[in-house]
């Protein structure tokens, strides 16, 4: 028994080396892992220019916040005009003519002007080589409740015709 201990005393100092060695392998291996670690850390950590996380979600945080207050006055500014719109003019219809025969070149013309409901004015030029009439006459729901002309009828049609959409591209 004496002789194994003396042997293994012999191997102790050779196994001690590779024990070393071995360790400081590892921690060499650990040391490495941890910096990379710590490098991904810093990467996830550090925001835009260099700031710290906590800086950069404040940051996205404002604009959150500046977006839903922008999207408020949005929805405000939005409910306005859909009250005020059904008051706006909406449909026109232009009819141009020429009701004399000493005058050329379509000079007179029917506008009707409504809004959503069909509510407006029709107006009418009567162009002559003496003078330039204007008359206004109410329209309620489309029809008016005066004797119109055919080409005031005909711009009263077309104004409340349905408006052909445009195709998005």
């Amino acid at each position: 028994m004496a002789d194994l201990f003396s042997g293994l005393a012999g191997a102790l100092p050779f196994l001690a080396t590779i024990l070393f060695g071995l360790t400081f392998v590892w921690a060499l291996l650990l040391t490495r892992r941890t910096r990379q670690l710590r490098a991904r850390l810093d990467g996830l950590t550090r925001g835009e220019r260099g700031g710290s996380l906590e800086a950069v979600l404040e940051a996205h945080l404002l604009r959150v916040r500046d977006v839903a207050d922008g999207l408020k006055d949005l929805e405000r500014r939005t409910l306005t005009l859909e009250t005020r719109l059904p008051t706006a003019v909406q449909q026109v219809g232009l009819v141009r003519y020429n009701p004399f025969e000493d005058t050329g070149s379509n000079q007179s013309f029917a506008l009707a002007l409504l809004d959503g409901d069909g509510d407006g004015v029709v107006i009418s030029s009567l162009h002559s080589r003496q003078a330039t009439r204007l008359y206004v006459k109410p329209v309620v729901a489309g029809t008016a409740d005066r004797t119109m002309s055919d080409e005031e009828t005909e711009a009263i049609h077309q104004a409340v015709k349905p408006a052909r959409t445009l195709p998005r591209g």
